[in-house]
């Protein structure tokens, strides 16, 4: 027990400011997105929304009125850009990282396709083509879901919705 304690804090003591700035800034961005992604969040900004434009005639709709929203706006948007990215860049992180744990242990599965993510734009097409033609093959010996082709499929979905 005292050995991993002691690894933690020798691994704690090396680690550089940008990898201590790294960890505080993902901390931040997941609470604040899980906070700002709420429903009273949502709520606190119709309620700022319609206090400022009840304050119109107070201020006779002047253009410092108008400015007031517009910056503040623009600043909270441009803000929640780097916390939504954050957090949408380590989810699908997390689940290419499961998706490659399950290529990898399912027997048969090509090993190849872990870490897709990082192959060129050729090779991800290529690689479409590839289970294009497997679809297509499928559907023609008859493996595939209700033993319908994918036009009969979607045709079949767009009458049961009314259109």
């Amino acid at each position: 027990m005292k050995t991993q304690e002691e690894k933690a804090k020798r691994r704690e003591e090396s680690r550089d400011f940008f990898c201590v700035a790294s960890d505080a800034f993902r901390i931040f961005a997941r609470r604040s997105s899980a906070v700002l992604g709420s429903a009273w969040a949502f709520g606190v900004a119709i309620l700022i929304i319609v206090i400022w434009g009840l304050t119109g005639p107070a201020f006779h709709y002047s253009n410092t009125w108008q400015l007031i929203i517009n910056t503040g706006t623009t600043i909270v948007t441009f803000l929640m850009v780097f916390l939504i990215q954050n957090t949408q860049n380590r989810d699908a992180k997390a689940a290419h990282l499961k998706l490659d744990e399950i290529i990898r242990a399912l027997e048969g599965a090509r090993n190849e396709l872990i870490d897709l993510e990082k192959l060129a734009d050729e090779d991800l097409t290529t690689l479409e083509k590839q289970f294009e033609r497997v679809r297509k093959k499928a559907e023609r010996n008859g493996n595939n879901p209700a033993g319908m082709r994918r036009a009969d499929r979607t045709e079949s979905a767009s009458k049961g919705k009314g259109t």
